[in-house]
């Protein structure tokens, strides 16, 4: 039981870096940070 949770957590944290990776490389990080700048100049009422 503890080598199955234990590989299951290992291969949880390698696909979700790989996740993060081809995201970083499609350049998905510049559209969440876009969208965060205008949620929230929405939220203090400037944009």
């Amino acid at each position: 039981m503890l080598k199955c949770k234990k590989t299951c957590q290992i291969v949880l944290l390698i696909s979700g870096i790989t996740m993060m990776s081809y995201g970083a490389v499609r350049g998905e990080a510049a559209v969440v940070l876009g969208k965060a700048i205008k949620i929230c100049l929405e939220c203090v009422g400037i944009g």
